[in-house]
């Protein structure tokens, strides 16, 4: 007689296993970029001692704990602080469409930036306030890596293949470097910032902190960085960091997450799909509105709790920045959203047909039927933040979960 069918894992045995596949690689990752930033800082080091102004920060912590999350390879973003002092200078927003844009106005006290600004509109007094010059401070710091690149390699401080500038020709806000950490390359993007210090964010209709550790919120933002608009960078790492002191598994749900959205949930032409950062203001968004240490005592229902959340915004089409809620984050992005939502929604309803590591197609998303009841509430209204509260997203994770199990069920009756 034939032997039985072993029975079928259970989506939690799976989910398990899988975060273990990817956990194991974390100390691989960590000596990946240190190598990588050992490199980056030697240049550093020499672009501060030819040009003062440009500091080197050393305290690279958030930065690896971000790469050692994910499993990506999107560019790491390192920013270098100016020597000014920037609560002397007065923020002026610039573009009304684009809360993050800014200009940096240089007082007639704050000296020794003179190559840095440039002139604005003429004040009532006769004078002329002085902006500082995103792009000069930019092309200063491109000169200047390229000398510290010239100079480190005549001393042999590099060696063929250390590091490739070729990105550094492209004209974006950021200069990018590719630098080798052991067999794999870590992209940097390297961002000159103006720091100065500011009041509490204060978040409109919302609860401040909720969910998060007392006071983390505060601590996260209480330095703004600058230069042609404001970073949030640094403060959405340091909430991440701050979640992480949390109990149960929110950032193991944020790296399974991601693990799958390189591996299935990219366009079939190639194209990125989501990035790391889009899935991060998602954790920061269910941490908020799941913010019950109950809800996140499970592998399984803490990424059920990701899963309701990026599926409102998919089916929404909108992604709110969590510290700047007006700011769309899929506004602008190459992302086809249409073709997204169902391979996210496949893998809601059927976890261990994806969980798995592979190098060929991605796993299919065809034979599964969406359940109409969820599919009504997730596309619900969304204008002036409707639906977007705790009781909203209970009721739609209820109706998921309740979806998920009927499959399951289903799948265990014929076999699968």
């Amino acid at each position: 007689a034939p032997l039985p069918a072993a029975p079928r894992p259970t989506a939690a045995v799976v989910v398990a296993a899988y975060l273990g596949v990817i956990v194991s690689r974390q100390g691989q990752r960590v000596q990946q970029f240190q190598q990588a930033e050992d490199i980056l800082l030697t240049l550093l080091e020499h672009v501060h001692g030819a040009e003062p102004r440009f500091l080197v920060d050393y305290c690279r912590n958030l930065e690896a704990f971000e790469f050692t999350l994910r499993a990506s390879e999107d560019a790491v973003t390192v920013e270098v602080p100016l020597r000014l002092d920037g609560d002397a200078l007065r923020v002026r927003p610039c573009q009304p469409g684009d809360p993050g844009t800014c200009h940096l106005e240089v007082p007639s006290a704050v000296t020794g930036v003179e190559d840095w600004t440039s002139a604005g509109e003429i004040e009532r007094g006769g004078g002329t306030v002085r902006h500082l010059a995103p792009g000069k401070v930019l092309q200063h710091l491109k000169e200047l890596l390229v000398s510290a690149i010239v100079h480190c390699q005549r001393r042999f401080l590099l060696q063929p293949g250390d590091l490739s500038a070729e990105n550094l020709k492209e004209d974006a806000m950021e200069l990018s470097l590719s630098v080798r950490g052991g067999w794999k390359t870590v992209r940097f993007d390297i961002v000159p910032v103006v720091r100065r210090q500011q009041e509490p964010l204060r978040l409109e209709g919302r609860q401040r902190g909720r969910g998060f550790p007392e006071g983390s919120l505060q601590k996260a933002t209480a330095e703004s960085h600058f230069l042609s608009r404001s970073s949030a960078h640094l403060p959405v790492l340091k909430l991440l960091w701050a979640v992480d002191t949390l109990q149960g598994p929110r950032l193991d749900s944020l790296r399974l997450l991601e693990q799958l959205s390189s591996q299935d949930w990219r366009e079939e032409d190639g194209r990125a799909g989501l990035s790391f950062d889009h899935l991060k203001m998602v954790l920061l968004w269910s941490t908020e509105l799941f913010p019950s240490p109950e809800d996140w005592q499970d592998l399984e229902g803490s990424v059920y709790r990701l899963l309701v959340v990026l599926l409102r915004c998919l089916a929404t089409r909108r992604l709110p920045h969590f510290l700047r809620p007006e700011e769309n984050l899929f506004h602008g992005e190459p992302l086809d959203l249409a073709s997204l939502y169902p391979k996210v929604e496949a893998f809601a309803q059927d976890p261990p047909r994806f969980l798995r590591f592979h190098f060929g197609l991605p796993a299919s998303a065809k034979g599964l039927q969406a359940d109409p009841e969820v599919g009504a509430l997730l596309r619900l209204p969304a204008e002036d933040g409707a639906y977007w509260d705790t009781a909203y997203f209970d009721i739609l994770l209820t109706a998921a979960r309740a979806a998920t199990d009927s499959i399951s069920r289903k799948r265990r009756v014929v076999g699968l």
